[in-house]
């Protein structure tokens, strides 16, 4: 791909985390993806998707939605499977699409959710990874973007308050299970005498996914799970 292609058009972007819709049997099957290229008025090239750990079975000509956050914009287009590969890399070809669809976001855009949290209280540098793990809390997430979420605790804890260092574990629904993701407690307020907690996310590459099926990045994952969530 070469760099006038890189810059136009300026609704694509290599690496950006697809959620992708296909047709399986009455049903559409969501799933993500990871755009690799594209050939302008042609077709795009993905990874070949998975869900659940396997591999989506879906034949050429097959209509398909794409989905997908990208510069601070919701974009959306229909597509359809041109052509797929399985060696030497198991990859799809997409139709080129003829309309898109762009929606203006908040710069991180707040979904809800209700997944089980794990917290866990650190001490020293997160940046670093210098830290000492402290006493775990659970609670459930109350809502979710790239930037941060806010969780209901199950106990209150005194230890946790403005500024205290955590690191999250919890599941992103059909994506996978986020772990050792550093955060810092930004505001608490009480709610029917449970603790809401506020916490903005610190991407150190400490964090890591466990994916059911092919993806990237922490934050790709989320971006995705987000997007899955507005539809």
């Amino acid at each position: 791909m070469n760099d006038e292609h890189v810059k136009e058009p300026g609704f694509l972007a290599v690496g950006v985390s697809l959620q992708l819709g296909v047709p399986a049997g009455t049903e559409i099957v969501q799933s993500g993806s990871t755009l690799l290229g594209w050939k302008d008025g042609a077709w795009l090239i993905c990874e070949w998707p998975f869900q659940l750990g396997q591999a989506v079975e879906c034949p050429p000509g097959s209509p398909c939605t794409v989905r997908y956050m990208y510069a601070g914009k919701l974009i959306g287009f229909r597509s359809e499977l041109c052509m797929r590969v399985a060696q030497p890399l198991p990859l799809w070809f997409l139709a080129f699409p003829t309309t898109v669809e762009q929606v203006m976001v908040r710069k991180h855009v707040r979904v809800p959710s209700h997944e089980p949290l794990v917290l866990l209280r650190t001490e020293g540098n997160q940046l670093a990874g210098c830290d000492v793990l402290g006493p775990v809390a659970g609670g459930i997430l109350l809502d979710l973007s790239v930037s941060g979420c806010c969780a209901a605790l199950t106990a209150n804890h005194a230890d946790v308050i403005p500024g205290t260092s955590v690191r999250l574990e919890f599941d992103l629904p059909g994506i996978g299970h986020v772990s050792n993701l550093a955060g810092v407690v930004k505001n608490l307020t009480l709610h029917q005498d449970r603790l809401h907690v506020g916490i903005e996310f610190l991407f150190n590459r400490a964090e890591y996914i466990e994916y059911r099926g092919w993806g990237g990045s922490v934050r790709q994952a989320i971006e995705q799970c987000v997007v899955q969530k507005q539809r």
